[in-house]
């Protein structure tokens, strides 16, 4: 597995325990459809989230979060319905996006953008 690819998976791994520290409970991971993967499907209470993370060691080409463009959210938004219908999802549902960014002692920070689209 590439460099990157690792990078990105710790990130995932790392968010979701972050979230699920503050509550939150996981029902899928790299969740794909067609094209689109959904890097964390979880629950915040009565709310099914459907979550992007994005892993940076550093913001000199831009913030992660401004790196999920509209073709982006186009996909996540097919997939998320798809998941939606496949379980007969009736209540809220939610779009974030968490940043995940590793400073240079190595220690890793998270944002979460809550409600970030659609």
């Amino acid at each position: 597995m590439a460099a990157h690819n690792e990078a990105g998976t710790l990130a995932e791994t790392m968010t979701s325990a972050w979230l699920e520290a503050k509550g939150y409970v996981l029902l899928a991971r790299n969740f794909r459809y067609r094209k689109a993967e959904i890097d964390l499907v979880m629950v915040d209470q009565e709310t099914l989230l459907f979550i992007e993370v994005k892993f940076r060691s550093g913001i000199g080409f831009g913030f992660a979060e401004e790196f999920v463009d509209r073709p982006k959210k186009k996909l996540l938004i097919q997939a998320a319905d798809h998941f939606i219908h496949s379980r007969n999802w009736k209540k809220d549902i939610r779009f974030d996006i968490v940043s995940v960014y590793k400073d240079q002692r190595g220690v890793f920070h998270f944002r979460q953008f809550k409600d970030a689209f659609y």
